[in-house]
């Protein structure tokens, strides 16, 4: 069991849909940027699909989306967000995303990088993880080691001026095989108001949901030995 006390100069999250570096590692990304550091986030999808009223306004809704990331990421004290628009559950692990993510790294060279634990399928026998989060997952790994760090990988970012760049460690969120946490007993209640600041999606929420995220941090903060925690599963490269 490791508790991460380091906090990093700068971060980069990496995530599917608008409302997940919110519920995957919100009070981690709170922590860090109340610390000092300078946390992004980069969300691949456009977050579309996520209603289930057959007669919505997509564009309406994606343009929403953006407005509750901006909200959220602001309430958490980060830098910025940016979104790369591929549609939900079609986004596809090739170059163009892979690619995508590369300049996004080499143009803010952060210092550690978050995306989901592509290797975490099953949770039990009623969930199985979301397509674009496993993608998501593979395609920023595939990024950020090697791409991001050696110039052959989209030689055409060096013809642009964008330098190579290598990231120091990896944390992958929602996994099944943790082997750091961060203690986020002081920001669990700003992850929260975050989310739900992704109004959009949590339309038949309250209460007991606030307190589901609660007892989800609790049971994690049990494994590390502190009251609230997420937990991940850190990949060092230096």
């Amino acid at each position: 069991m490791v508790i991460e006390s380091t906090v990093p100069a700068s971060a980069l999250a990496v995530y599917a849909h608008p409302d997940d570096p919110e519920i995957s590692a919100g009070g981690t990304l709170a922590e860090w940027a109340e610390a000092g550091a300078q946390v992004w986030l980069l969300i691949t999808t456009r977050g579309d699909k996520g209603t289930s009223d057959p007669s919505a306004d997509l564009e309406q809704l994606t343009a929403l989306r953006v407005e509750e990331t901006a909200k959220a990421a602001d309430l958490l004290g980060l830098a910025g967000h940016f979104h790369l628009d591929h549609p939900d559950g079609e986004v596809v692990d090739d170059r163009e995303l892979r690619g995508s993510i590369v300049r996004v790294v080499r143009e803010l060279r952060p210092q550690v990088v978050l995306c989901p634990d592509p290797t975490a399928v099953f949770f039990g026998d009623r969930y199985f993880n979301h397509r674009d989060h496993r993608i998501t997952g593979w395609a920023t790994l595939d990024a950020v080691a090697p791409a991001a760090g050696n110039p052959h990988y989209f030689r055409e970012h060096l013809a642009e001026g964008l330098a190579v760049h290598e990231v120091d460690a990896v944390y992958l969120s929602g996994t099944l095989e943790p082997n750091c946490w961060v203690d986020i007993s002081e920001s669990l209640e700003r992850k929260i108001e975050a989310l739900f600041c992704h109004a959009s999606q949590l339309t038949e929420t309250g209460d007991w949901f606030r307190e589901f995220l609660r007892e989800l941090a609790e049971s994690a903060g049990a494994a590390a030995g502190v009251r609230y925690a997420e937990a991940f599963r850190r990949l060092t490269f230096r």
